[in-house]
């Protein structure tokens, strides 16, 4: 398995992908249950090329990551050849950025000298969907790219 298998909670929004993917392995709906009953193991193979599936098609769909923690943001912007990052660092001790009032404060402030902001990028290893799976499941979320963006713009 290349990612990790989906949660009861994706397969079960994904229901109706999954029969369809079970129909292009040419198991029908009886069969599957007695895969389930007789060979378990090969049932469990088959969740699992499924998962990785649907984790290739979302990550190869994937532009922007955000990680924001109480005093640090990640913001990924996901290229072709290598990703952007966008790291800030709140040292005023009182902000929390994953607060309403924390990130309120942070935009107004985010010039002061109590927040640093620095920026890289970095090539892809051989395989950018799994660089991208591993910010995601250290926290990283998928986002639209709002606030990478505006801190681009920003920035000088």
């Amino acid at each position: 398995m290349k990612y990790r298998r989906l949660t009861k909670e994706q397969f079960e929004e994904l229901h109706q992908e999954f029969i369809n993917f079970l129909a292009t392995q040419s198991i029908t709906g009886t069969e599957w249950e007695r895969l389930k009953a007789d060979k378990p193991e090969v049932a469990e193979e088959e969740l699992d090329v499924f998962s990785d599936l649907i984790w290739e098609g979302v990550l190869s769909k994937v532009d922007y990551i955000e990680n924001i923690s109480e005093k640090q943001m990640h913001l990924f912007e996901c290229g072709v050849a290598e990703m952007k990052l966008i790291a800030i660092r709140v040292l005023h001790p009182a902000v929390d950025l994953t607060t309403e009032s924390g990130f309120a404060w942070f935009r107004k402030n985010f010039l002061e000298d109590s927040v640093e902001i620095m920026t890289a990028a970095k090539k892809y290893s051989e395989d950018s969907n799994k660089d991208k799976f591993e910010l995601i499941e250290k926290g990283g979320v998928i986002t639209r790219g709002e606030l990478f963006r505006w801190f681009e713009e920003m920035l000088p």
